[in-house]
């Protein structure tokens, strides 16, 4: 049997495939090109993505292929319907970065209301030395306890991140149960997956519902917001800030609008990426490839 890893270069720093070499040929690829996929995968019974894209033309060439492993929870690289009609199970790593995500969320809205990166950097420049008081602040500082929070997406990592907001003394609205009042909270955090129907909907029209000088946090997925309406409004000082961990396009393109923007504070996707969740996803990934050996149908999603 013939196991191929596309893009396990994010996940496997430090960490070993080795679980896997008991079931066969194991080779594994740091990164793939979409010109490449056929010629990696064409003889592989067993194929393990993370962003590689598995469409209707590549996996037509790829005949042996019986199963693939998504190594995430998200599998919208993958064409469900083309692996259904060709009898390929497809399985996902549900819900390992709940704890991980909510966390970051929380770390992109303290440093936006905190500024810890800019008065670390003053201190390390002299400024605290120079200063003839005790303290000092180079920017507002604002006390979350005073501040709204509007949660799009009320699935497990939604409501862990209401949780932290509520240990905070923030008040929570979920959108799904009053989008009114979500949307003009002091803070608009997404949660919830990509969709044919959403993507892109956080825009200029949504944009103009929302509190005036609010904070947008995405770390769910970069296409569900339109990256120049977003540019707009933070130069025109209608949203304050936003924290993102997802782009639409990933690495980020250099041209990108949002990056030179002083009010907006981007992490390169890695909330998800500590070594303890990593290894849950190859630990996971190693125990459906298992279940489906022996017939079973563990985190099937097709």
């Amino acid at each position: 049997m013939k196991i191929v890893i596309l893009d396990g270069g994010t996940i496997d720093p430090g960490l070993s495939w080795d679980g896997l070499k008991a079931f066969g040929e194991l080779t594994v690829y740091a990164k793939t090109l979409p010109e490449q996929v056929v010629e990696r995968a064409r003889e592989a019974d067993a194929v393990f993505v993370s962003k590689v894209q598995l469409n209707q033309s590549n996996l037509s060439q790829c005949p042996h292929v019986k199963f693939i492993g998504v190594m995430a929870t998200g599998y919208n690289n993958v064409n469900l319907e083309d692996c259904g009609e060709r009898g390929i199970a497809v399985c996902n790593i549900p819900a390992y970065s709940t704890d991980s995500v909510a966390q970051h969320a929380f770390a992109l809205i303290l440093e936006i209301t905190n500024q810890v990166a800019l008065h670390n950097a003053s201190v390390k420049a002299g400024d605290w030395s120079r200063s003839e008081l005790f303290c000092y602040w180079k920017s507002p500082l604002v006390l979350l306890r005073s501040m709204s929070i509007g949660i799009i997406g009320y699935g497990n990592i939604g409501k862990k991140v209401a949780n932290i907001a509520k240990a905070f003394g923030m008040k929570v609205n979920i959108y799904s149960q009053n989008p009114e009042a979500a949307i003009q909270s002091d803070i608009l955090s997404l949660h919830c997956p990509a969709t044919d129907e959403n993507k892109g909907f956080i825009n200029k029209d949504f944009i103009r519902q929302m509190k005036d000088g609010a904070i947008l946090i995405n770390t769910a997925r970069g296409v569900l917001v339109n990256e120049g309406d977003l540019a707009e409004a933070l130069i025109s000082g209608k949203l304050s800030a936003a924290g993102l961990d997802v782009l639409v396009e990933e690495p980020a393109a250099a041209d990108n609008p949002l990056i030179p923007l002083p009010n907006c504070f981007i992490t390169p996707h890695m909330c998800w990426a500590a070594a303890e969740l990593r290894q849950i996803i190859i630990d996971g990934c190693i125990s459906n490839f298992q279940e489906f050996l022996n017939g079973g149908t563990l985190n099937r999603v097709d």
